[in-house]
């Protein structure tokens, strides 16, 4: 029965199996029945069509009876418990630790007091941030209060270091190439600075002013006129503080000065940064916000003016974070949503995606009707029943005109206490009369724009913030509260980061017993890089699977060992919810709200861990440990197993290490030189930061040389060295070389058909033995980063990892017995009542060798040499899997699902693909009978490659940018300058790029760059069967008979079954490898239904009695001369050429 195609989220249902009806088949005494539900009436009468093959004399069922099933599974069993108990050296290396027991002591992690230490570091690391915040608002207010206004301020008047100067400078194409640098401009030296990884100036600012603004205005100039004293604070906070990163001042009119200065990371497009549009600056500026935003679809509305609303849509959505809540509805006759969202939603990265791409559904039609935009507006506002943020309510319109002034929607909702605020745009060119629009926006303390042309869209959809910070000025001292915002990515190449901002605000007045200035003149901000909140976390005596993380109050996290995003929007926050960064269960949901409302806690649950290789699901046992930090909204966790309550510390004095160890043949680490490789086995150190000078490199061979290099130069104790790590690699080192003296030297490996043995340890020694092998090892060196490593310390017994293979890779290669599958199992160590697991030990089996092993032991043979014995599937005799391999199919899969060995030769090159991808019906069959469960994920990080552009223009659906071919064209010259003017022209060959789908990203181009998108991932795991059991795959005239059965303390499930007689029962395949969802994972109209708990800011400003809304509307700001427009016209028509590249579009506006 072919399964059909599942969307992502969805389940995907399988043919059912019956029990097996003959003698001695069904489970095993004390066996657990695999749960199941309702089975279809044609499954319930499957035993009666079986009957007649019941009667058949040879039935297939007596050829492998359960017995002898269970007969083989102890003899596999054995023989590879004998193989690891000879040379995996568990117990050798228990007594060598033992024996050695002076040379380290057992140090114990104490959850509570090590996650207070570390929260306690990250207040005290951000405090001096904080400090440093106050003490540059403070003088930015007092510098700007004591400016004078200059109205004849020019800019040779003012010198400063233009960040963008040396990119436009290197622009063949700019005028600054023409005319060489302007006088205003300095010209800086720089010097490499690891700590920013950039080239800085520690002696200056820089300045970077959006691309859309006139350098030269009067407005501009005094602002960079009274910044310029920032330039001794910034330098005084750092000569307080060194580690200090950026420190920024954003501008409300658009300047940004930071420090130290550092040329300006420009695009290979053109540069859209605008600091007022950073999430750090729109959380910095405003409270939050609950936004409805009502888009009029009338039949008048048509064009380039609907075209014009929907991108004006998308930039205002643009002006929202996390913080916020959104809904976007359009109306003509009556109004309606125009997503799957019908209420407020929290305006994060994946809803906001949602609204762009409906919004470009949006069709004109019907008449234009004011009441029905309005009131579901205010219905949507006066929702109780939902989660929103309970700030700043307002109604954004857009619409290209109307009459109606709905003055009576007003009266009814809103009025006399005016708390929801309106603000109008008039959109396009037209002649309708504005005064109802600005009259509306006057009347609701709100603000009244137009944005006749794209080039108004930016700054129009953005300046409602000023407006809305207006009761954070008037607050005062109130209102300057400190905020950490998400993680997101540095403009300036620091990486991610979390930047702490405080508002800045106009302390001005008109005159003497004026009122008080309500104007926000910006934003201070400073940069903390998520790696110096790392550096403050224990890292290595928490053990390979124990980590610290933190979360916001979105339930986001800020540290993680799962934050790890592959692409980042550099528009958009970093947004990872800890619920998502792990596998979601209950107990999670409730510590993911303790920490939300700040409690403290500690919980041990029993939770599923996705692999690191995120091939395998294990149950584990976590133990979980939080504190809120305070100052801050961040909440710390530990997480520890219950094995990484204790680890070493080597106690190792420099007196020790300045003679021979008697663990080792140690002196001046020459034992790690590639020299004693030979005899004592090839040892990879795990790439840690042992000392400050050690240079680090990918290539393990040379991290050695560097390592050995830098030993040469400073003892073990120096102070520059990390004496713990230090320490506990030469203790690891002598323990592992030990173990090869005792064990592995004396073995014949190939008796037992051995690649390699091997040892890992926490002290990040891996010593692979020979050393030959080290030439097919393709594990990680650092132990705490390897699969095997991690899933050995949290399973009982020996875990078995095939070699990762894709079904879309070519098959793997046998020759030179370089295929090998990996056997681990950890060395657990008591000390008196102190139990830890410092070590994992392991074999590497020879594939070849093996699976002919394999089907010895699974045959009827007694010994190796004892001969054949052949039964065909007629006879009355057992089959077995080494001589009926026509008949029979034998395999071992791990607990992921995937093939381990076979009896079948042409399977061995298949051998690490997922088993679906190599009996679908067999492995869907397992699946239904709970041998196997599966949990599916998403990963909200991944990468994806570019989709093949359907549009060379890469705009969005249904917006038109047209080109210099479309200007010269004479028909649609002339509709566009009946239009407007060429005003149109101009702002669209200045904002050409705004239409694309990423216009800030700053490297590679839309076709060639991967892209960030969502992949469900799908493990398997073993479900509730333990024990043998035998079932039947019935599938209309065929069946199949197969028995599976768990093999003791291994990770593996032994499968004998009928080959398959006949093809037409084709099951639906059970998929494993990650999947695209192109709907951004689940559905986002079924998770809204359903959000998250978090809390939002603990404060807010909204109102203020004072607050003076007489200004509240005004045109398009920055309006262009007639002779402008017109000399434009003429430049383009006598001056460009038929067929220019787009870059050529982008220099000549710069020109103008």
């Amino acid at each position: 029965m072919a399964v059909p195609a599942r969307t992502c989220g969805a389940s995907r249902p399988g043919p059912a199996q019956t029990a097996c009806p003959w003698p001695g088949c069904g489970p095993s005494p004390g066996a657990r029945r695999p749960a199941s539900g309702p089975r279809p009436l044609w499954l319930l009468l499957s035993p009666l069509l079986l009957l007649p093959l019941l009667a058949a004399p040879g039935a297939s069922a007596y050829s492998f009876p359960q017995h002898t099933m269970q007969h083989w599974a102890r003899r596999l069993e054995q023989e590879v418990d004998g193989v690891m108990r000879i040379f995996g050296g568990v117990q050798q290396l228990r007594e060598i630790y033992k024996d050695n027991r002076n040379l380290f002591e057992v140090q114990e992690n104490e959850p509570q007091k090590l996650v207070e230490k570390v929260a306690g570091d990250i207040e005290s690391l951000l405090d001096r941030k904080v400090q440093a915040l106050k003490r540059l608002a403070d003088a930015a207010e007092n510098f700007q209060k004591a400016h004078r206004w200059q109205d004849n301020i020019k800019e040779e008047d003012i010198v400063y270091y233009d960040a963008k100067a040396d990119a436009e400078l290197d622009d063949p194409e700019s005028e600054d190439v023409e005319r060489g640098f302007k006088a205003s401009t300095l010209r800086l030296d720089f010097i490499e600075d690891p700590n920013f990884k950039n080239k800085v100036n520690y002696s200056y600012t820089a300045v970077q002013i959006p691309t859309d603004i006139y350098k030269g205005s009067t407005v501009i100039l005094n602002e960079l006129n009274w910044t310029e004293a920032l330039e001794n604070v910034f330098m005084e906070n750092r000569r307080q503080d060194p580690t200090l990163l950026w420190q920024v001042f954003g501008s409300a009119t658009g300047v940004t000065r930071y420090y130290p200065a550092t040329p300006w990371r420009a695009p290979k497009k053109i540069d859209l940064y605008d600091v007022r549009r950073r999430p750090w600056y729109i959380q910095g500026a405003s409270s939050p916000k609950d936004m409805v935003i009502i888009v009029d679809v009338s039949g008048s509305v048509s064009g380039l003016t609907l075209k014009l609303m929907k991108t004006s849509v998308c930039e205002m959505l643009d002006t929202l974070s996390d913080d916020d809540y959104v809904n976007v509805a359009s109306f003509n006759e009556k109004a309606q949503p125009v997503s799957c969202f019908t209420h407020l939603v929290q305006a994060n990265v994946r809803n906001k995606k949602v609204f762009k791409e409906a919004v470009q559904g949006m069709v004109a039609k019907g008449t234009t009707g004011y009441k029905a935009g309005f009131e579901y507006a205010f219905d949507q506002l006066q929702n109780s029943n939902i989660t929103r943020a309970n700030c700043n309510k307002m109604i954004m319109m857009f619409t290209d005109g109307g009459e109606d002034r709905v003055q009576d929607v007003f009266e009814k909702y809103n009025w006399p206490n005016r708390t929801v605020r309106v603000f109008t745009f008039s959109v396009g060119q037209h002649n309708y009369d504005v005064t109802p629009l600005q009259w509306m926006a006057c009347a609701n303390k709100g603000y009244y724009f137009e944005i006749p042309s794209i080039g108004a869209i930016r700054i129009n959809t953005q300046e409602y913030l000023d407006v809305l910070g207006r009761p954070m000025v008037l607050a005062g001292k109130e209102a300057k509260q400190v905020q950490w915002t998400n993680v997101y990515e540095d403009a300036l190449g620091l990486g991610l980061v979390v930047t702490g901002t405080l508002p800045v605000f106009n302390l001005t007045q008109d005159g003497p017993g004026e009122k008080k200035n309500q104007l926000i003149l910006g934003v201070m901000g400073i940069d903390v890089a998520l790696n110096d909140i790392k550096r403050l976390t224990p890292n290595y005596t928490l053990g390979a699977n124990g980590y610290v993380f933190a979360i916001d109050l979105n339930g986001y996290v800020l540290l993680h060992p799962n934050l790890k995003p592959q692409t980042t929007n550099f528009r958009e926050p970093v947004t990872l919810d800890f619920l998502d960064a792990e596998l979601e269960d209950e107990n999670k949901e409730e510590i993911r709200r303790s920490m939300i409302d700040g409690n403290k806690g500690h919980k041990q649950i029993r939770t599923l861990v996705k692999s690191l290789d995120e091939r395998y699901i294990d149950e584990v046992t976590r133990n979980y440990t939080w504190v809120p930090i305070r100052s801050t909204n961040y909440s710390l966790g530990l997480v520890l197993p219950p094995y990484s309550t204790f680890y070493l510390q080597a106690n190792l004095s420099d007196q020790i290490l300045q003679v021979k160890l008697p663990i080792s043949k140690l002196k001046d680490f020459e034992f790690l030189l590639p020299s004693s490789f030979e005899s004592e086995g090839h040892v990879f150190i795990a790439p840690r930061e042992y000392c400050k000078d050690l240079n680090a490199s990918d290539n393990n061979t040379e991290f050695l040389k560097n390592f050995i290099e830098l030993m040469e130069k400073v003892t073990p104790d120096s102070k520059q060295c990390n004496n713990f790590l230090l320490h506990n690699l030469i203790l690891d080192t002598g323990i592992t070389q030990q173990l090869v003296e005792r064990v592995w030297r004396d073995q014949d490996l190939n008796t037992y058909s051995l690649l390699a043995v091997f040892a890992a340890t926490d002290g990040g020694i891996t010593r692979v033995f020979p050393n030959k092998a080290a030439e097919d090892w393709t594990e990680n060196p650092e132990p705490f980063n390897a699969s095997f490593y991690r899933r050995s310390l949290d399973n009982h017994g020996y875990v078995f990892k095939p070699p990762h293979q894709d079904a879309l890779l070519r098959p793997l290669e046998l020759e030179n017995d370089t295929v090998g599958i990996l056997v681990s199992t950890a060395v657990e160590l008591s000390l008196g009542r102190r139990t830890l697991r410092p070590a994992v030990v392991g074999v590497k089996l020879d594939l070849e060798a093996w699976a002919e092993k394999f089907k010895v032991l699974a045959s009827n043979r007694t010994h190796q040499d004892q001969p054949q014995q052949q039964c065909g599937p007629n006879s009355h005799c057992e089959m077995d899997c080494e001589v009926n391999n026509e008949d029979l199919l034998c395999v071992l899969i791990d607990d992921g699902g995937f093939l381990v060995l076979s009896n079948q030769n042409h399977q061995w090159d298949q051998v690490g693909r997922f088993f679906s991808e190599v009996d679908a019906n067999l492995m869907l069959a397992l699946y239904n009978n709970s041998f196997y469960t599966r949990k599916e994920s998403y990963d909200y990080q991944a990468a994806c490659a570019p989709q093949p552009p359907g549009n060379l223009g890469a705009a969005p659906r249904g917006v038109f940018v047209p080109t210099v071919a479309d200007f010269l064209n004479l028909a649609w010259w002339t509709s566009a300058a009946a239009w407007s003017l060429f005003q149109q022209l101009l702002y669209g060959l200045i904002y050409h790029s705004w239409f694309q789908a990423d216009p800030a990203e700053a490297e590679g181009s839309p076709e060639t760059r991967e892209s960030s998108c969502v992949m469900k991932q799908t493990q398997y795991y073993f479900g509730s069967v333990n024990a043998s059991y035998n079932a039947i795959i019935d599938c209309g005239n065929c069946s199949r008979l197969f028995h599976a059965q768990r093999l003791t303390n291994t990770n593996l499930l032994f499968v004998v079954a009928e080959k398959p007689l006949c093809s037409q029962c084709e099951a639906g395949r059970l998929l494993q490898k990650e999947t695209h969802c192109p709907a951004d994972g689940p559905e986002q109209c079924e998770l809204v239904q359903r959000p998250r708990y978090r809390r939002g800011p603990h404060i807010c400003f909204d109102y203020n009695a004072t607050e003076d809304t007489s200004d509240c509307g005004r045109g398009a700001s920055f309006p262009p001369s007639l002779g402008v427009l017109v000399s434009l016209q003429l430049l383009l028509l006598l001056g460009l050429p038929p067929r220019p590249q787009p870059q050529v579009l982008v220099h000549a506006s710069r020109r103008l």
